[in-house]
């Protein structure tokens, strides 16, 4: 295996780590790391082009699964959200008739 593609697993691996953690700090900094990996893959790809689209496509699959957790999470705040202003409506009326 290439020093490039055991890079790109090792990335991998570590941001499946912080996305079950849900620390969006390290699944940032992973990203950029992810993007400096893809830009040497692409520079080998040419020698080694099965191994080199089979881990690239490992990583789509946890980019897939990192959009689909960002965006559940992202919804939980927005529900979230709307509770609290319904809450503080609520509130408010309360203290009209109160």
């Amino acid at each position: 295996m290439s020093e490039v593609i055991a890079r790109i697993e090792q990335t991998r691996d570590a941001l499946l780590a912080a996305l079950a953690n849900r620390d969006w700090d390290a699944v940032g900094e992973l990203d950029l790391e992810c993007r400096l990996c893809v830009e040497d893959v692409l520079a080998e790809a040419r020698e080694n082009e099965t191994e080199v689209r089979g881990s690239l496509e490992q990583l789509l699959g946890v980019y897939r699964q990192l959009i689909d957790v960002a965006s559940g999470e992202r919804q939980s705040i927005v529900d979230e959200m709307s509770q609290i202003r319904q809450a503080k409506n609520a509130a408010k009326v309360y203290h009209l008739f109160s």
